[in-house]
C-alpha cells in the first residue's frame, strides 16, 4: 500500500501495552535482548518460505508470510539512551529519537549506524493563540513533561492520569512548542538539524490537525532551508 514509503519502527516496549499478558516486566537490558531477537525473527520471516526459530525468548515453528513486499521495509530502532542507540546502530536500518542528543548519534554511528538515516520526532501544538495551544498540549499530551522511565514502566492509564495531575501547563510548554509563531517551530527543527538528524517530523498533539497543516504550509515550510 505504501511502496518505498513505509518504515517499521520498533522499540523496547512500554508496560502500558504489555502488562495485559501478566508476564514479569523485565528491565531495559533484557528488553533490548528481546527486541534484538524479535528483529531477527522478523527478518527471517521476510525471507519467505517456511521458517522456524528457537531462541532465548521466542519460538516460531513452520511460519510463513505468503504476501511478501518486493523489498523488505527498513527497520528503525527507537533510542533514548546510549545502550539503545548502540543496538540501533548494530541491528537497525535507522534510528528514531525524540531529543536532539548528539551523543545518541555518536553511539549509533560507532555501532554500525554510520550512513543510516536518523529520524526525529518533535511534539508541537499549534492553535490560534499560545494560550489555547498550551492548554491543549497539557490536556492531550501531559506525558511530555514526564521524566525518567515513567512512560515505559507505568502499567495502566489510571497511573498516567495520576502523574499527569502532578505536572503543570508550564511544565508541558517547556517540552512542546506551542502557539502560532513560526519562528519557534523553525528553531525547534534547527535544534535537531544541528544535532545531525536528517529526517525530522513534527507531531501535532492538539485537535486542530487541518489548522496545523495550513499553518505549516503557509508560515513554516517556505522558510525552511531544504538544501
Amino acid at each position: 500500500m505504501l511502496p518505498g514509503r513505509f518504515i517499521l519502527g520498533v522499540g523496547s516496549g512500554e508496560n502500558l501495552n504489555e502488562h495485559i499478558l501478566g508476564d514479569h516486566w523485565p528491565e531495559s537490558d533484557v528488553r533490548h535482548e528481546m527486541l534484538e531477537e524479535a528483529v531477527e525473527v522478523i527478518r527471517l520471516l521476510w525471507r519467505g518460505d517456511q521458517q522456524s526459530h528457537y531462541g532465548d525468548y521466542y519460538t516460531v515453528e513452520n511460519a510463513r508470510i505468503y504476501t511478501l513486499p518486493d523489498e523488505p521495509p527498513p527497520i528503525a530502532v527507537a533510542a533514548g539512551g546510549s545502550k539503545a542507540a548502540e543496538l540501533a546502530g548494530r541491528i537497525g536500518d535507522g534510528l528514531v529519537a525524540t531529543s536532539p542528543d548528539k551523543e545518541l548519534k555518536l553511539e549509533f554511528e560507532k555501532a554500525g549506524g554510520k550512513g543510516k538515516p536518523w529520524h526525529a520526532e518533535a511534539p508541537v501544538c499549534w492553535a490560534e493563540s499560545e494560550a489555547k495551544a498550551r492548554g491543549a498540549a497539557c490536556e492531550y499530551w501531559p506525558t511530555a513533561a514526564f521524566t525518567g522511565e515513567l512512560s515505559q514502566v507505568l502499567p495502566v492509564p489510571a497511573h498516567f492520569e495520576q502523574v499527569a495531575k502532578m505536572v503543570s501547563e508550564e511544565d508541558v510548554a517547556k517540552k512542546i512548542v506551542c502557539g502560532p509563531d513560526p519562528e519557534r517551530y523553525l528553531a525547534k527543527i534547527n535544534e535537531y538539524v544541528e544535532a545531525g538528524f536528517d529526517h525530522v517530523w513534527l507531531h501535532q498533539v492538539g485537535p486542530d490537525q487541518e489548522g496545523f497543516f495550513r499553518f505549516f504550509e503557509k508560515e513554516v515550510f517556505p522558510k525552511l532551508d531544504r538544501e
